[in-house]
């Protein structure tokens, strides 16, 4: 370039400067690309990997992708992973984004929903505990899934797609060179290395981090917890545990063993997922200030935890240890990261290898859905020749804003998880919020322009503080409220109208302008939620006055702005659109029963 061109180039405006980058970026030649040079290449073949291949090359055909996958295919069925069970936003995208609803349907299980038995009297009797789950299958299927045998799936659907996906192959080296057209990487396959370049690069390497080390992005979050599990090769159904009739009769359709099942516990809860290919996951996750890690991160160690604090689990167990298949542990797991897309260097992290957060509610395989999403649209953008830097910039802070807002959805809650009083309400506030926000953005495909609504824009932000408060409140709650819960029954979908509401709305068709009215529904409805929840806690604890703490804490709670506003909204739509209130055990139910007629009353 000469010296005039660079100073012509200098005095432009930011705008003509931004279209001449894109003007040249679309005139790229294409010839001077070789065999070795791709488009996008992925480094990981795993789940988020296949994924993002599968997911590019169906929204944009010619691109070229490469995936670097470290295990030989195709990979066990049974293949020992976290993230087994999925929830409404993951099952979408697999399902309707990615065409594997027949896959879904056929070669894996499809779940029963969430499950959750909260401790008592030893956890000896599964019908003395606290139940939290459906009684019938709510209206979108979600699944429990073989990673392995899914995994299989989408490596041989991607080379349909004529994806190249090389597997039993390192990336020894990545050299990014965003002021070149191409990137360079240096691929080792059985002792040959092969050269290659590519465009973009996507670091779906899961818990190796490869681009996170690199570029020293990692970032610790206030969650300390710590997981061991393994599986069994026997199909345990813990509706054999009880022989209660009563207890049985509570289920309308479906099979409890096909539920995600959760043992709750102080600062602990242990996983039961069934899989299609006959064995069942069992797994120990636990708050590593309750419960320390060198307590059950080896086999022997964690099915002597499950004697002192799950026996009856452990009974079932130990009638066939013999039958165990492998044992794997997590120690310390949660993370976050400082980016995660970078549209002027052109490159993108997906999966574990940007942020993990809390194997609870089953939220990995959504983020994936939702981070490789964004990553499509910036990678389709840029290969058609626009310049994705700012767009990736808004793209990078939407998605960790959100990962933050999961985050506090565990971050100092696990002591809530011996308190089945509060954590059952918990459960389903954070389903609803779920459905009614995240779940709603994904299905409506919305995450993409969410900055381009201001209405929509503004009501994330006022969600933000009304969950991050709610979440508070839990905790606050149960501090001034740990007393024991006599076991029952709650039904968290079909006698709740709002929890139905949300659910079937998720794949409504919504217009721009109908989509935008939604949420701010949901807003208010989550307002009103919010609202109805504290003030059912306070009218609860008001009559303790020779409870000092229990006291100071409810005026607190009068004195919080913020509160104030969600109290003074329930009070106002409570009439005009009341919601059920089954959702808060707070008493017997002959106290829910005279609380209704009070409020009657009142009314």
């Amino acid at each position: 370039m000469t010296e005039d061109n660079r100073v012509r180039i200098a005095e432009l405006s930011a705008d003509k400067k931004a279209l001449l980058v894109r003007r040249l970026q679309a005139k790229r030649p294409e010839e001077a690309t070789g065999p070795d040079h791709y488009d996008v290449v992925i480094m990981g073949g795993g789940v988020s990997g296949l994924t993002l291949a599968l997911h590019l090359r169906r929204s944009r055909p010619d691109t070229r992708v490469l995936v670097v996958e470290r295990m030989s295919h195709p990979v066990p069925e049974t293949t020992h992973k976290v993230g087994e069970s999925t929830v409404e936003i993951a099952a979408h995208y697999l399902r309707d984004i990615l065409g594997l609803g027949e896959h879904l349907a056929t070669r894996q299980i499809r779940k029963f929903g969430l499950r959750m038995f909260f401790s008592a009297h030893g956890n000896t009797d599964i019908a003395s505990r606290v139940e939290l789950g459906s009684s019938e299958f709510p209206t979108h299927a979600t699944y429990q899934l073989d990673r392995g045998r899914l995994e299989n799936e989408l490596g041989r659907r991607c080379e349909q797609e004529g994806i190249e996906l090389v597997t039993g192959s390192v990336v020894q080296q990545v050299d990014l060179t965003p002021d070149q057209p191409y990137h360079h990487l240096r691929v080792q396959t059985g002792g040959t290395d092969r050269d290659v370049h590519a465009r973009w690069v996507v670091d779906a390497t899961g818990r190796n981090h490869v681009l996170q080390r690199k570029l020293e992005l990692h970032r610790e979050v206030g969650h300390a917890a710590n997981a061991a599990w393994f599986r069994v090769g026997h199909p345990i159904d813990i509706s054999g545990w009880t022989d209660d009739a009563d207890w049985h009769g509570r289920i309308t359709e479906g099979r409890r063993e096909l539920s995600t099942n959760h043992l709750m516990g102080p600062g602990y809860w242990v996983w039961l997922i069934r899989l299609a290919s006959g064995s069942i996951s069992i797994g120990i996750v636990a708050d590593a200030r309750t419960h320390r890690f060198d307590g059950f991160n080896t086999l022997d160690r964690a099915l002597n935890w499950l004697a002192e604090h799950e026996p009856q689990c452990f009974a079932e167990v130990s009638r066939h240890r013999d039958k165990v298949q492998d044992f794997r542990v997590m120690k310390d797991y949660s993370y976050s990261c400082d980016k995660v897309f970078d549209g002027r260097d052109r490159w993108c992290l997906t999966g574990e290898a940007g942020v993990f957060l809390d194997p609870l509610y089953s939220p990995g395989l959504d983020l994936i859905a939702i981070s490789n999403g964004l990553v499509v649209d910036l990678v389709s953008r840029s290969l058609g020749g626009e310049d994705v830097t700012a767009a990736a910039a808004v793209h990078d802070a939407l998605f960790r804003r959100i990962t933050d807002m999961w985050l506090a959805i565990y971050e100092n809650q696990y002591s809530l998880m011996g308190n089945a009083r509060v954590m059952s309400s918990k459960v389903i506030w954070d389903t609803a919020f779920y459905w009614g926000v995240f779940g709603l953005l994904f299905f409506q495909d919305r995450f993409r322009t969410v900055v381009a609504s201001p209405t929509v824009a503004a009501d994330l932000t006022r969600l933000t503080g009304i969950s991050n408060r709610v979440q508070a409140f839990f905790r606050e709650w149960a501090a001034v409220d740990d007393r024991d819960l006599d076991g029952r029954f709650v039904d968290l979908y079909s006698p709740l109208d709002f929890m139905v509401q949300l659910h079937n709305g998720l794949a409504d068709e919504l217009s721009d302008a109908q989509f935008a009215e939604r949420f701010s529904a949901n807003v208010r409805l989550f307002e009103q939620l919010a609202g109805q929840l504290i003030t059912t806690v306070i009218d609860t604890h008001q009559d303790r006055y020779d409870d000092d703490r229990a006291v100071a804490q409810i005026q607190a709670w009068q004195r919080d702005p913020l509160i104030g506003e969600l109290i003074a909204t329930y009070r106002r739509e409570r009439h005009r659109r009341p919601t059920s209130d089954g959702w808060m055990v707070l008493g017997t139910t002959a106290d829910s029963r005279q609380r209704q007629i009070e409020e009657v009353s009142y009314a």
